[in-house]
């Protein structure tokens, strides 16, 4: 696993084509290596790319690299093979040093970065298909498969039940179909000596095990400097390394070095803090939602404090929220030219106006939300404007408009809640009922993603009904 989302926009296969082509090298195969190639069908027989992997700790070793000889690569259960601990390390310790030569990375390059993800995921397939390369002990051990939701069945998927992730899960199979047709057709009008896959052509199931070996254990990091002293970002692969698994309380990080006198680099994981005997390694692949942990890294973190769910900001939907809240409605979908003037210094409208906005996270609800609806609330515009938009999208224990009014914008946020938990076709119980049962690994995944949503809905509604019995009996003792 790695320590970085990616993000991914669809894009015509052609012109994608166009802009990865420079991402592999041609004419590395020769005959004899053609008719031993190997394969980059994908299936699920074993738990890695070969069953007997070489030997990944000695080959980084024997590299020049160094890796802690308390670490072992382990079995976590759960969460998969990972890197553990044989004894008691202190704080500041080196695990793990790779020199700059084992990462599997690209030079810096001026196609957008949203590309990465293929253009190194290409890369990857051309070594895979290789024999000889370099990089096959750490290609070896890769995982077979993975658990990423663009290998779930059509119904797995749509068991998800969130319209957000279930786009992204489909925009990224669309673009996989599509590029497979598109680079067949390239390929074959290559000679069989400038083959870059060793004549096989690399279908939807390989170019997505590809995508997925990336956006899971990619790291972005430093590359060169440029003139200025301004450091370019790469991404890459890094052996060992990307097997440390997630914590939002890491106990290790990685760090870079540059040798002195020198312009190499050496990628580093220290221990950030004491790490006790037969404890895993762990990094902090982010502070991302669930969506993106299941999308790039397919697992689901439980009661993630930065999951979230997202709404569309319409007026017409709050207007019916605060009705069911027994509000008298405010014209959220005219405002006043005043409140207008907010709403676009907010982004919710106007020209290049952002109007998705989400419940929950690390901070509870959508700043943006709480300040459009406070200010379409209180209807008083020398009243709003004592107040800066920084104020105005900070949910605290203070009023600023006064308690009525924070009070109206709380009920209204917990009305869009129930509006949300109406998305899912299914309830809390009946989750909790089914993954009792005999479930596939990937229904077991959407089942849990959809459960841990509902649970952070609720926990959005309870915290805001804190808050407003808090507000109402400070209102009362005033």
């Amino acid at each position: 696993m790695a320590s970085l989302p990616f993000s991914f926009r669809y894009m015509s296969s052609l012109a994608t084509w166009k802009m990865l082509s420079g991402a592999i090298e041609t004419g590395s195969f020769s005959v004899a290596e053609m008719a031993h190639r190997r394969s980059l069908t994908c299936s699920a027989s074993s738990s890695r790319v070969v069953l007997h992997p070489p030997d990944l700790v000695q080959w980084i070793r024997r590299e020049g690299g160094f890796v802690h000889p308390m670490l072992r690569i382990t079995n976590q259960g759960s969460d998969g093979l990972g890197v553990s601990s044989l004894s008691k390390i202190p704080a500041g310790t080196d695990l793990i040093t790779l020199p700059g030569h084992i990462p599997l990375r690209f030079q810096r390059s001026a196609e957008p970065e949203e590309l990465w993800i293929m253009r190194l995921g290409l890369r990857l397939l051309q070594e895979r298909a290789k024999i000889g390369s370099f990089w096959w002990p750490y290609i070896s051990n890769l995982p077979e498969t993975f658990s990423v939701p663009i290998f779930f069945s059509r119904e797995d998927i749509k068991n998800l039940q969130y319209a957000p992730l279930v786009y992204q899960v489909n925009k990224r199979c669309s673009f996989l179909l599509d590029f497979e047709k598109e680079i067949k057709t390239l390929l074959e009008t290559l000679e069989p000596k400038h083959h870059p896959f060793g004549g096989q052509d690399p279908n939807a199931s390989s170019l997505g095990w590809a995508m997925s070996a990336v956006s899971s254990r990619a790291f972005r990091l430093h590359g060169e400097v440029l003139s200025g002293g301004q450091k370019t970002d790469i991404h890459m692969l890094l052996p060992l390394i990307d097997m440390c698994n997630h914590s939002f309380q890491p106990n290790a990080k990685i760090v870079q070095e540059q040798e002195k006198g020198s312009s190499k680099m050496f990628v580093k994981v220290v221990a950030e803090t004491h790490i006790d005997q037969d404890s895993p390694i762990l990094l902090n692949y982010g502070y991302l939602s669930n969506d993106l942990f299941l999308l790039d890294y397919g697992f689901v973190i439980p009661s993630n404090p930065f999951d979230h769910v997202e709404l569309k900001y319409d007026g017409t939907l709050l207007e019916a929220a605060a009705m069911a809240a027994g509000l008298s409605s405010p014209r959220f979908s005219s405002p006043a030219q005043w409140q207008q003037e907010i709403l676009c210094q907010l982004k919710l409208l106007g020209d290049g106006a952002i109007t998705k906005v989400n419940l929950g996270g690390s901070g509870v609800v959508d700043g943006c939300l709480l300040a459009a609806l406070r200010v379409l609330i209180a209807n008083n515009e020398e009243r709003v404007q004592n107040f800066d938009l920084d104020t105005l999208v900070t949910l605290s224990d203070e009023a600023p408009l006064g308690i009525s009014i924070e009070t109206a914008a709380l009920r209204i946020i917990i009305a869009l809640c129930v509006v949300a938990l109406e998305h899912f076709s299914t309830k809390i119980m009946q989750d909790e009922s089914i993954l009792k049962g005999n479930l596939s690994p990937s229904m077991q995944l959407a089942v849990q993603f959809r459960m841990q949503k509902k649970l952070m809905i609720i926990d959005v509604m309870r915290n805001l009904s804190r808050r407003i019995k808090r507000l109402s009996k400070k209102n009362s003792s005033a």
